[in-house]
């Protein structure tokens, strides 16, 4: 199976999920340690995942803070680990897209690797992958 769309075949509409994940929450206390002073705080039992439609050549994530140039996913209020402009979601031609971590203070991660995405370098994406950004934020990017 390829994640390309066949020949002339019309390109797959992606979608992010974004989402709360004990699991990603759970590595990031693991990493820091429980003592640490920066250390993650108890994870949020209500926020609720949100889908959108990625549609934009870029969309930024980060926190906005209510600001006019709040990122198209903000994350202000919800996770206190992510930087104001922390990661940026890129289409490319044929149907891709890429990550990469704009500069982030606690970096930006890839389908739970324990080493953190080089900045301002692209990292192709796959249907399916998922981008873990602060203390608990999981973005499930996939084609539909």
């Amino acid at each position: 199976m390829t994640d390309e769309p066949p020949a002339g075949a019309p390109a797959g509409t992606w979608v992010v999920t974004v989402w709360a994940d004990p699991d990603y929450h759970d590595l990031v206390r693991a990493r820091q340690g429980t003592d640490d002073a920066t250390a993650p705080g108890e994870f949020p039992a209500d926020v609720v995942p949100r889908e959108l439609t990625l549609t934009a050549e870029e969309t930024r994530i980060g926190r906005g803070g209510g600001a006019a140039d709040a990122p198209e996913i903000d994350l202000g209020g919800r996770d206190p680990g992510v930087s104001k402009l922390h990661a940026v979601l890129m289409a490319l031609p044929r149907d891709r897209w890429v990550v990469i971590d704009a500069g982030s203070t606690n970096g930006t991660t890839l389908n739970y690797a324990e080493d953190p995405l080089t900045p301002d370098t692209p990292v192709a994406l796959r249907s399916g992958d998922r981008i873990h950004v602060g203390a608990w934020t999981t973005l499930t990017v996939e084609r539909r």
